[in-house]
C-alpha cells in the first residue's frame, strides 16, 4: 500500500505554513507594481522545468523536425529513433518507480543529458559515418526522455492547484515548444542562403550548447516538500516504500483501472507520427531552409493549440465530464481533417521517387 515517504520528494501537512527550505525560496521580488512569484512556488518551478524542456526536447524537436535531424540519408537515424522510441516505451512503464526512489529533480536532471549526447552523436556522424554511437545515443535518449517526461507529468498534476491544471499545461506546452520555433530559426537563419540538403556544423554545436545548458538547469529544481502554493498548502506525493511495492501496484492500476488500458490506443497514436513527418514528408519533399521554415509554423501551431485546449479544459462553468467529451471529439475531429490532407498530399509521391542522389527539394522562394 502506497504511503507518504520520508525522502527528498516527502510531503508535510496540509496548510502549514512552515518553511521547509531556506527562507530565500519563499521571498518575492519587486518589479515596479508587480511582484514576482516565490522560488518555490508552482508557478516558480512550471517555468523552471519548461525552461529544462524548452532547451532540451523543446531543441532536440527542432533538430529532429528537419528530417533525420539534419542529414541528408535517413537510414541510420532511422535506426537510432527505433533504439530512442524502443527504450522509451519500455523504460516509461517503470518510470515512475524511477522518479518515486531518486526525486523528481534528479530525475528530470538525468533525463535532460540524454538530448545533448544525441545531437553530439548526430554531428559525429556526419563526419566519421558511425552508426553504432548514434544508434547507442539513441537508445540512451529514449531512457532519459521516460525519466523526463515522467517527472515532468507529475510536476504538472501535483504542482498546481486542481482549478489550475489546464492553465499550468498550457503554459508549459507553449513554452516547450517555443524551443523548437526558436531552435528552429537557428538553422533558419544559418541557412538562409544554403540551397542544398545538409546542416552545418555550426548549428549543431549551438543546439548542444543550449541543451547543456537545460541539463544543468534541471539541478536547481526544488524538492516537493518545499513547494508552497499561494494558498498555504503544500505538495503531497504519495509513494511507495520499496521498487516491489512500486511494480506491484503497476500491475493492480493496469488490473483494475480498465480506463487506463483503454487508453493505450490513443498513447500509441501520439508519437509514432513524428518520423514520418519529419523524414517522409518534411525531409523528402523541402531543403533545408524551407525545412526550417516548416518547422518554425509547426511548433507555433503547437503552441496555440496549447492555449486554445488548456484554457478550455479549465472553463468552470462547464462540469469536467463535459469538457472531457468536447475536447476529445474536437482533438477527433481536427486528428482526422489533418491526416485526410496528407494522405491526399502524399498521393503524389512515394519512397520511390524520393533517393539521396534525387531529391524533391522544394523552396518556399
Amino acid at each position: 500500500m502506497a504511503s507518504v515517504a520520508s525522502g527528498p520528494d516527502a510531503a508535510i501537512p496540509i496548510g502549514t505554513y512552515q518553511h521547509t527550505g531556506p527562507r530565500w525560496m519563499y521571498r518575492q521580488l519587486k518589479v515596479g507594481r508587480f511582484y514576482t512569484p516565490w522560488f518555490a512556488s508552482p508557478v516558480a518551478q512550471l517555468i523552471l522545468v519548461s525552461l529544462v524542456c524548452f532547451l532540451c526536447p523543446g531543441m532536440f524537436n527542432a533538430v529532429s523536425g528537419l528530417g533525420a535531424g539534419g542529414l541528408v540519408n535517413p537510414h541510420d537515424i532511422d535506426k537510432a529513433n527505433v533504439a530512442l522510441y524502443s527504450t522509451f516505451a519500455v523504460v516509461a512503464f517503470f518510470a515512475g518507480s524511477i522518479a518515486n526512489r531518486l526525486g523528481l529533480r534528479y530525475t528530470l536532471t538525468f533525463g535532460g543529458f540524454g538530448y545533448f549526447l544525441y545531437v553530439a552523436s548526430i554531428m559525429s556522424y556526419n563526419h566519421n559515418k558511425n552508426a553504432g554511437f548514434l544508434i547507442f545515443a539513441g537508445a540512451l535518449l529514449g531512457v532519459c526522455a521516460a525519466c523526463l517526461w515522467t517527472a515532468q507529468g507529475a510536476i504538472m498534476m501535483s504542482y498546481p492547484d486542481e482549478y489550475s491544471k489546464g492553465k499550468f499545461i498550457s503554459w508549459f506546452w507553449a513554452i516547450f515548444n517555443l524551443g523548437g520555433v526558436i531552435g528552429s530559426l537557428v538553422p533558419l537563419a544559418n541557412n538562409l542562403h544554403n540551397k542544398s540538403n545538409s546542416v552545418q556544423d555550426s548549428t549543431y554545436i549551438l543546439f548542444m550548447v543550449l541543451m547543456f545548458v537545460g541539463f544543468l538547469l534541471g539541478f536547481a529544481l526544488v524538492n516537493a516538500r518545499d513547494i508552497k502554493r499561494s494558498d498555504g498548502t503544500r505538495v503531497i506525493l504519495m509513494k511507495n516504500p520499496s521498487w516491489k511495492s512500486e511494480l506491484i501496484g503497476l500491475s493492480t492500476v493496469l488490473k483494475s483501472d480498465w480506463y487506463i488500458v483503454a487508453l493505450f490506443p490513443m498513447f500509441f497514436a501520439s508519437n509514432w507520427f513524428t518520423t514520418y513527418q519529419f523524414n517522409a514528408v518534411n525531409l523528402a519533399k523541402f531543403n533545408i531552409r524551407t525545412r526550417a521554415l516548416n518547422n518554425v509554423l509547426y511548433w507555433i501551431s503547437q503552441m496555440i493549440g496549447a492555449f486554445v485546449l488548456g484554457y478550455g479544459l479549465d472553463a468552470p462553468r462547464v462540469r469536467r465530464s463535459i469538457r472531457a467529451r468536447y475536447a476529445l471529439v474536437s482533438l477527433f475531429l481536427i486528428t482526422m481533417a489533418i491526416w485526410g490532407d496528407g494522405w491526399y498530399n502524399q498521393r503524389q509521391y512515394d519512397r520511390a521517387d524520393v533517393t539521396e542522389t534525387n531529391p524533391l527539394s522544394l523552396s518556399y522562394s
